[in-house]
């Protein structure tokens, strides 16, 4: 899902190609509700997700990077319209009463596995990215957990030069990830102080 969308539809979509929207809806509507059903439990306000999400999408497409994963940006807005729609609803006793009882018999590990695997294929193709160095820097201290001196001595160059690459490391990927809720994200997946 959503593989057939490529930068030229992303760029097609910032131009007002309405051909390009109606494919990026096609290619996404399904997980963008999948996701907003997560958080609200309720069919009939995940549906207002979905339109709610996309109008945002049409509305806000000129500020779109061409290059940027489009599925990220979806899930970013989704997710932010989906939590302030159950903050508003968790203020009815009513639905409070509901949610505790849907919550209670519905839980999808799936969805949520397939949406933290999502972030982290995307964070791993920026990873890859980086030059070898810093990626080797990267991953010795944020997967092997090794300090500034112990990859230092490892690789046999200065505490300063591994703080150096690690900030440019850390700065490319927070300027990749540009919307503020995917840096949040980031620092929860790859531990960014």
């Amino acid at each position: 899902m959503g593989k057939s969308i490529n930068s030229n539809h992303i760029q097609q979509l910032i131009a007002g190609d309405e051909a390009a929207f109606d494919l990026i809806y096609e290619a996404y509507s399904s997980k963008v509700y999948r996701l907003a059903f997560r958080f609200l439990k309720d069919a009939q306000q995940s549906e207002e997700i979905v339109q709610e999400c996309f109008i945002n999408l049409w509305t806000s497409r000129e500020k779109l990077n061409a290059l940027g994963d489009i599925w990220l940006y979806l899930y970013v807005i989704a997710k932010r319209l989906s939590l302030n729609s159950l903050r508003q609803m968790c203020q009815s006793r009513e639905f409070s009463d509901k949610l505790v009882n849907h919550i209670a018999t519905v839980h999808n590990d799936t969805e949520e596995d397939l949406l933290v695997s999502d972030l982290e294929q995307f964070t791993e193709r920026i990873i890859n990215k980086l030059p070898r160095q810093q990626q080797l820097i990267f991953r010795l201290s944020r997967v092997e957990h090794l300090t500034h001196k112990e990859i230092a001595d490892q690789l046999q160059i200065s505490p300063n030069t591994v703080k150096n690459h690690m900030v440019e490391a850390l700065k490319t990927l927070k300027s990749q990830l540009q919307y503020s809720d995917l840096i949040f994200m980031l620092a929860l997946f790859f531990w960014i102080n």
